[in-house]
């Protein structure tokens, strides 16, 4: 086993796997080392998910005692408000970042939605709207690598409905790889009753037209073309969280499979530092503890790619790139604020996705100066996220004394009349939402663990307060039932604001803590992932994106890495491209003149 490689990377979720896949293809050799266990294939997670009886998305995966990851699980609402957080992520408030993540081969890509949605162009240039930070470059330096990202996850969708809909700018004759996904029953519902009405946000000067659009999957659908299928379409279980039984959603399982055979992977290998030259400031290798031993391998170029915390966390605990103050800052999330009922009639729940559906009319605009923009998802899980799962709602009816045919009934008709909306708000970077090296706890390896510095701000607040005026329009129009409520012990993200009630819950979303700008006084990274301070180091991930807009980050994170891949591989170059030797130059004999 060799001690130097050509490149080592970090984590082996998203970004990790797909920058080492393109790599190895270059025929570079890869050291890829991934603090958590090797993952077992879906169809055998998805199975013993469902022989313990369920459990949170993390539970059916193998666990590192070494490299814990944080669950939602480790938060506690109080009944008065407030909370308390315990496991990984040591919280000091003033909210709760209310998200977690998997550490095992893979990463959370193990356990997403699957839903990938473009950014807006609008979401590039935040900071020019007067919140948060813009990119140092445009929607469409990114777009042919959004091409080959969609290309790579086999995304399904509809270009035409998403140039309508959305506003993307996609290019003429553009087919995304698959067809999208069908419609689920709830949501050809729903479009009957909200398409081409109206409602009022707060915010906007015009009322928003509704228009119910098919959202944007990493998952099989049928190929639009020969060669692009990844296997079986997806067959509609609702069970694609924690595991899709069928294999149809793409995890970096699946990249990982295609890596050439100059990619090695180590699992179990918690890296705990950067090491860097000090009088150079080149990266030269990585410490790793596994099994007990310290482990030390060097390489020309280092990647780190394990998570927007953890990504923080080890930069932190090197010491690196760091002189902008900006390592670990601008933590964000996409707040999601639930609202939940039940319709007039059965709209059959629990097929499919979890959100197959969604209303875009408010991600983008003018009013985006005064609020929060947000992206709705239309839930197909009935209350599953929001007010509890059917094992709830039968415990409900047990406990109010019904039995036999009066139970069956009354379960039937509320679980098959049940519907949520998801509120996606956008967070603006804000250096005072942080992640720092906690100095009274350290992880089981010794190491200073990751404490969280968390809240929202009003520009958030007032999204929240738009929302929830949208939201109770959207239910007088369809008739619905509205069963919202936030009891503080329910809702460790309860807030007030302007005299109302707000709950929300974290979207495993995090990104910002070593953002990408235009100068390494002011952020982290360059255009293209590289740290200002370290020319060999890259930090890649959601970590890197100045904001996040209003759609799932993780087509944007897979379109920055295959971006970045390519410049790693032009830095790989020429480190090994010989210098120029310039011929010696013939003397030229000294003139001498004669004195007057």
């Amino acid at each position: 086993m060799s001690a130097h490689w050509d490149a080592v990377v970090v984590g082996a979720g998203f970004a990790g796997s797909l920058v080492a896949q393109r790599l190895g293809a270059r025929g570079w050799r890869v050291l890829v080392l991934e603090a958590g266990r090797p993952a077992p294939g879906s169809a055998e997670t998805s199975a013993a998910h469902r022989a313990a009886g369920g459990g949170p998305p993390t539970s059916p995966y193998p666990h590192n005692p070494d490299a814990p990851s944080p669950d939602v699980t480790d938060l506690t609402g109080h009944p008065d408000g407030g909370y308390t957080a315990d496991g990984h992520l040591r919280q000091y408030g003033p909210l709760p970042y209310a998200s977690g993540y998997l550490r095992a081969n893979g990463g959370t890509g193990l356990l997403w939605t699957g839903l990938t949605p473009r950014m807006h162009p609008e979401d590039f240039r935040t900071g020019d709207l007067g919140h948060g930070r813009s990119w140092p470059i445009g929607y469409h330096d990114l777009e042919p690598h959004y091409r080959d990202a969609e290309q790579e996850l086999g995304v399904a969708a509809d270009a035409e409905e998403q140039r309508r809909a959305v506003g993307l700018p996609l290019p003429a004759g553009y087919a995304y790889p698959m067809r999208a996904i069908p419609a689920s029953h709830l949501d050809r519902q729903l479009a009957r009753a909200l398409d081409g009405r109206t409602v009022r946000d707060p915010a906007m000067t015009d009322p928003a037209r509704l228009a119910v659009t098919r959202t944007p999957h990493a998952r099989n659908g049928l190929p639009t073309r020969p060669g692009t299928g990844h296997g079986a379409p997806c067959a509609g279980s609702a069970s694609c969280v924690p595991a899709c039984p069928g294999g149809a959603k793409y995890t970096p399982l699946r990249t990982q499979a295609r890596w050439a055979p100059a990619v090695e992977l180590r699992t179990e290998a918690v890296v705990s530092r950067v090491l860097a030259d000090p009088g150079t400031g080149r990266a030269t290798g990585v410490e790793y503890l596994a099994g007990g031993t310290a482990h030390r391998v060097t390489a020309d170029l280092v990647v780190i790619a394990a998570h927007a915390i953890e990504n923080a966390r080890l930069l932190l605990l090197s010491g690196l790139a760091n002189r902008s103050d900006q390592v670990g800052r601008n933590l964000m999330d996409h707040p999601a604020l639930l609202t939940w009922g039940l319709m007039p009639g059965q709209v059959g729940p629990y097929r499919g996705p979890g959100s197959t559906s969604g209303l875009e009319a408010f991600r983008f605009g003018g009013a985006r100066r005064h609020r929060a923009p947000f992206r709705i998802e239309i839930g197909n899980w009935g209350w599953s996220w929001a007010g509890g799962d059917p094992a709830t709602e039968a415990a409900a009816l047990l406990a109010a004394g019904l039995r036999g045919k009066e139970l069956r009934e009354r379960l039937g008709d509320r679980l098959g009349r049940q519907f949520s909306l998801q509120f996606e708000l956008e967070q603006p970077a804000d250096p005072a939402n942080r992640v720092t090296l906690d100095p009274q706890r350290r992880d089981p390896l010794g190491l200073p663990a990751p404490a969280i510095h968390y809240d929202l701000d009003g520009y958030v607040r007032e999204g929240m307060a738009s929302a929830r005026a949208v939201s109770d329009q959207l239910f007088a129009l369809l008739g619905a039932e509205d069963h919202t409520a936030y009891p503080g012990a329910g809702w460790p993200g309860r807030l007030e604001h302007r005299g109302a009630v707000h709950g929300y819950r974290g979207a495993g979303h995090a990104g910002g803590t070593h953002l990408m700008g235009d100068s390494p006084g002011n952020s982290v990274v360059d255009q293209w992932q590289r740290c200002w301070d370290h020319p060999n180091l890259y930090a890649v991930g959601c970590g890197s994106m100045p904001s996040l807009g209003t759609s799932n980050p993780s087509l944007t994170m897979v379109a920055l890495a295959l971006r970045s891949a390519e410049r790693m591989h032009q830095d790989l170059l020429e480190l090994r491209r010989p210098a120029a030797l310039s011929p010696p130059r013939t003397p030229v004999p000294p003139s001498f003149s004669e004195p007057s």
